[in-house]
């Protein structure tokens, strides 16, 4: 198959996706690797030429990856994951209305454009978890116990675009990083950015079957087949805090391969989808995941090495 991979500068050097590019290249298919933040494209002949059996996203919020992702589905090709399930988890204010009226454990969440405006929460909902509606990897994600505490954040929030705030769900300090992969669940134990403690280590945990029904429902309702659910244990229950397309899958025992399996899979679905009707399938479909996901199974060793680039 011939694939393309929309990967921008901060992944540049990542085991993933690298490791998963190496491995579809060491089976026979054709990779080639977009640097979406660094080429000069004509988008009428890179989407019109029909090239690729599919498209991967692997990019930071924001950044100008899934504009050529949805491009690339507008015009009738496979996108891994679907564009328009991609833009429904990476503004988190949007993730957590779809969530939330779709019945997923979610904190109730604030969205505004100026930092001045979290002071109208009300009181009783502090302590609050401040962030960036489009951050990733931890980024600038605050706890916040005050309004006091608050106004003396604001310079600080001044940078960011839409911000959420929502109540703080107590918990023993750790999250539950769940990852999907072709129809399987992984779970990891790691340690909250919100409470920082270099003696914590990132290990594989086993995955309870309520976690686990959570992980698959969230695949559902936003329609993503390759994702990662982080989750706290909190008073009332699991509750889901963040949802990521494409994560890093560490710890996934083998995760290049499986990764790259699963790609291959959504591009022969997608392709004899696209033959078998007139016209491109509509977006936003998610394929179906099974209601039982299988315990974890040994961890592997992290994939760090640089891939190679092929040009488009």
């Amino acid at each position: 198959m011939r694939l393309c991979f929309l990967v921008e500068e901060h992944y540049r050097h990542d085991g993933m996706p690298n490791e998963v590019i190496r491995q579809l290249t060491a089976w026979g298919h054709h990779v080639d690797v977009v640097r979406p933040g660094g080429s000069l494209l004509r988008m009428d002949e890179v989407m019109g030429s029909g090239a690729h059996d599919a498209w991967v996203l692997k990019t930071v919020s924001g950044g100008p990856g899934l504009t050529l992702l949805e491009a690339a589905a507008a015009a009738g090709m496979t996108t891994v994951n679907d564009a328009r399930s991609i833009r429904g988890v990476r503004d988190k204010a949007l993730a957590a209305a779809i969530g939330r009226t779709r019945g997923l454990p979610m904190p109730p969440t604030y969205a505004v454009a100026r930092p001045d405006l979290l002071l109208e929460v009300p009181a009783a909902q502090y302590p609050l978890v401040v962030k960036p509606a489009d951050g990733s990897s931890g980024r600038a994600v605050h706890l916040v116990s005050s309004p006091g505490e608050l106004e003396a954040l604001l310079p600080e929030l001044a940078g960011e675009h839409m911000l959420i705030a929502q109540p703080y769900v107590a918990n023993s300090g750790t999250d539950i990083k769940v990852y999907a992969v072709g129809g399987e669940l992984f779970a990891t134990e790691r340690c909250s950015p919100l409470h920082p403690d270099p003696a914590v280590r990132e290990r594989r945990v086993p995955l309870s079957a309520e976690v686990a029904a959570i992980a698959v429902q969230v695949g559902a309702v936003y329609g993503l087949d390759l994702y990662g659910v982080d989750v706290l244990l909190g008073p009332e229950g699991p509750v889901v805090v963040d949802v990521n397309d494409f994560p890093s899958f560490r710890q996934v025992p083998d995760a290049a391969a499986r990764v790259g399996r699963a790609v291959l899979g959504l591009a022969r679905t997608g392709s004899q989808a696209a033959s078998s009707v007139s016209r491109p399938p509509a977006p936003g479909l998610p394929l179906p995941i099974p209601a039982q996901a299988p315990a974890p199974q040994a961890s592997a060793a992290p994939a760090s090495a640089r891939a190679g680039e092929a040009a488009l």
